[in-house]
């Protein structure tokens, strides 16, 4: 398949994964993508600054109509004009969509963020940390296991 390179430790990757991070927080948005771009495993990082665009994006409206499939999407909670469970929700609703992993990277702690996002069929919850350090180890544990260790739908 285009894009994918072959065995790596004995596993099948892609020689460059597409990731969409949907944060509207510009600093959050400039350190995750610094550190996908600094991390050992290539990929091209799309930027969606609220749930709006994060929808054309993955549907290829407007200005997305030649957006490649992402790999995985970092999805954010607080977003404006759509929040990240209701981006969750028609994500994980669309045939062609629900396929893509989603991971709710947010600053909320709450039970019932958690749980919501469960509900509505995330892949994985992670409150983003608050130092630098450990934000830079959970990139790397991200990168180590949906790059690595998981095996990504085909695009």
């Amino acid at each position: 398949m285009a894009g994918e390179a072959g065995e790596m430790s004995g596993l099948f990757v892609r020689d460059r994964v597409e990731v969409l991070l949907v944060e509207d927080n510009p600093a959050d948005a400039c350190l995750m993508r610094d550190a996908l771009s600094n991390g050992q495993f290539p990929c091209n990082i799309h930027v969606a600054e609220d749930g709006v665009e994060a929808l054309a994006f993955l549907t290829q409206h407007g200005k997305y109509r030649e957006a490649l499939r992402p790999d995985l999407v970092l999805l954010d909670l607080n977003l404006p004009k759509l929040n990240g469970h209701e981006v969750l929700s028609q994500i994980k609703s669309d045939v062609t969509l629900r396929g893509i992993p989603v991971v709710i990277l947010t600053t909320s702690s709450r039970d019932e963020d958690l749980r919501q996002s469960y509900d509505l069929h995330a892949n994985c919850f992670i409150t983003k940390p608050r130092e630098l350090e450990e934000f830079t180890e959970l990139v790397r544990s991200l990168e180590e296991f949906w790059f690595q260790r998981a095996t990504l739908p085909s695009r």
